[in-house]
């Protein structure tokens, strides 16, 4: 394995509860979004983060970035720590490490042309000299990310464009700032089927000659599968389990991952596969279920008699076979 590029360790992040009425002595509450994160992500490796809508994936992703304030634990960029920059040392971290967007509908600002739009981090990281320079940039964007005729789509506004084209730009403004370091949120999951092939193979086109590492979050583990390196599995603002997307997907020792295996489309409709469907709702964030989280949902909890363990320790996220990671007290007896 090669040297970690980003190193998240015991990450917690926890968002206040607004409450209508405050009276004395009353606790505040707090959403749980992240509670105690930690990993690595290696130099030039794809790592995609899966779970659930809610579980934290896209808050992870951005407190990387510092877009969010952590409320607890630290984020190393290349052994610097993220958490503490402010000023000028944030920004010029910040030239390295970028974000894309789930809805490219949203995050482009309608007022500004697409030359604009990608101009825009070049004149805040003052990284041209002339607009002549500027201009070279801003067009080999484009034309790197798919965009002809460059000069003509730099005319244009987000209105005149496709979702796919949308994405593009995005993806242009981005790589324009040759970051080393991208966190690709669901980039795709806001674009019809039929283009969503062409926008992975141009993310990932860009990836081998930039020497990229992405964190890539979806909620579709057979497209992690394909694409990524290793796979994270979050459940309710908590690692249960990591390793080699192989491994993970073949022989997943988490009930949690199981059941999200279970549930991937096979090719051939002569192969049949257990299928594990989950029952009951995700804990409220703001009230975590003693003991393992998982466990109210827990179809191995419940074959096993009900152990106590379960309701009462948090399990640890501990190391099985090689780079592969569980946090659960009972993964040796899923019959996989």
């Amino acid at each position: 394995m090669t040297e970690a590029l980003i190193q998240v360790q015991d990450l917690q992040v926890h968002f206040p509860v607004r409450q209508v009425l405050s009276l004395p002595g009353r606790s505040s509450k707090f959403v749980h979004a992240v509670d105690g994160v930690t990993f690595d992500i290696y130099t030039g490796e794809v790592l995609a983060m899966v779970g659930e809508s809610g579980c934290g994936k896209t808050t992870i992703g951005k407190t990387i970035l510092k877009l969010i304030k952590p409320t607890q634990g630290r984020v190393l960029y290349s052994n610097k720590d993220i958490t503490q920059l402010k000023g000028i040392e944030l920004r010029k971290q910040r030239q390295k490490i970028q974000f894309i967007f789930q809805d490219p509908y949203e995050s482009l600002n309608p007022r500004q042309s697409v030359y604009d739009i990608i101009a825009e981090p070049l004149i805040i990281h003052k990284l041209t000299e002339s607009r002549q320079q500027r201009d070279e940039l801003v067009y080999h964007a484009l034309e790197s990310a798919g965009l002809y005729p460059a000069r003509e789509i730099a005319a244009r506004y987000p209105h005149h464009l496709s979702g796919g084209q949308r994405q593009r730009v995005a993806i242009a403004s981005v790589m324009v700032l040759e970051p080393e370091f991208v966190v690709a949120d669901e980039p795709v999951s806001m674009l019809d089927v039929s283009i969503r092939a062409e926008i992975l193979k141009l993310m990932f086109e860009l990836r081998e000659k930039r020497n990229l590492t992405y964190l890539f979050i979806t909620h579709d583990l057979s497209l992690a599968w394909v694409l990524a390196d290793r796979i994270l599995v979050l459940y309710l603002g908590k690692i249960v389990e990591i390793g080699p997307a192989n491994d993970i997907i073949h022989s997943p020792q988490h009930p949690y991952t199981q059941s999200l295996v279970s549930v991937i489309p096979l090719p051939s409709p002569s192969n049949t596969r257990k299928r594990i469907i989950l029952k009951g709702e995700t804990p409220s964030a703001v009230n975590i279920p003693p003991g393992c989280r998982f466990q109210p949902r827990c179809w191995l909890y419940a074959e096993l008699n009900n152990p106590k363990i379960c309701t009462e320790v948090n399990p640890e996220l501990r190391t099985t076979i090689d780079e592969h990671k569980i946090a659960c007290h009972y993964a040796k007896e899923i019959n996989l």
